[in-house]
């Protein structure tokens, strides 16, 4: 018995001489934060619904034709997945009305050769690749109100080469124009959400959103 008792107090002895050696050398265990929850933790989640954004076709103010359509078509599309704006149809009712136009198209040379023909030692140039450049601007008005509460200039190009085929550079060209326009939606479309997070298009909590007029 005595035996026994000896060994548990020399046991004890030692875990608690282990004991203070450990935290004597500068080990600490901690936990930091607020600790695990059950289920887990939820993020804050904004309590104001995002603003209901109409999309209207824009106007063509450039040379080339049947940009409209597809410019429109982008900037639904990227607004409606990373403005923070809710895009609905037109004939439903909106707190925002987007609108714009496309200012202007150009297809500046980016490089080119020169080839002598006789009688021009100089050489004739021939142009080897080119970039679209399309400048876009938008607004975007209250419905209830109709006052202009943001607006922006947007600019988007793209390269492309060319060919001795001339169909060929056409739908590169296209391809090209299709490019810097979903360039310009991107941009746009970031910008309002910027806007929209830094409060400047904070929708006051008694407005209500404009419903459409009815059609018989």
């Amino acid at each position: 018995m005595v035996v026994k008792k000896r060994a548990t107090l020399v046991l004890s002895l030692i875990i608690g001489m282990a004991t203070l050696a450990l935290f004597g050398c500068g080990y600490q265990f901690r936990v930091e934060g607020a600790g695990p929850t059950i289920g887990g933790t939820t993020a804050k989640v904004s309590d104001v619904p995002p603003p209901r954004l109409v999309i209207r076709t824009l106007e063509n103010k450039s040379f080339e034709p049947n940009l409209e359509t597809r410019y429109t078509n982008y900037l639904r599309r990227e607004f409606s997945s990373g403005s923070g704006a809710q895009v609905v149809p037109d004939s439903e009712a909106a707190d925002l009305i987007l609108s714009g136009q496309i200012l202007s198209v150009s297809v500046p040379t980016l490089s080119f050769s020169l080839t002598p023909t006789p009688g021009n030692p100089t050489g004739s140039a021939t142009t080897m690749e080119s970039r679209t450049e399309v400048t876009v601007m938008v607004k975007v008005e209250e419905t209830r109100t109709k006052k202009q509460v943001w607006s922006q200039i947007a600019k988007g190009s793209s390269e492309f080469y060319i060919t001795p085929d001339l169909q060929f550079n056409r739908a590169l060209q296209n391809r090209a124009l299709e490019q810097a326009g979903r360039f310009v939606a991107e941009d746009l479309a970031s910008r309002f959400l910027l806007q929209l997070e830094s409060g400047g298009l904070k929708k006051p909590a008694s407005a209500e959103p404009v419903s459409a007029p009815e059609t018989k």
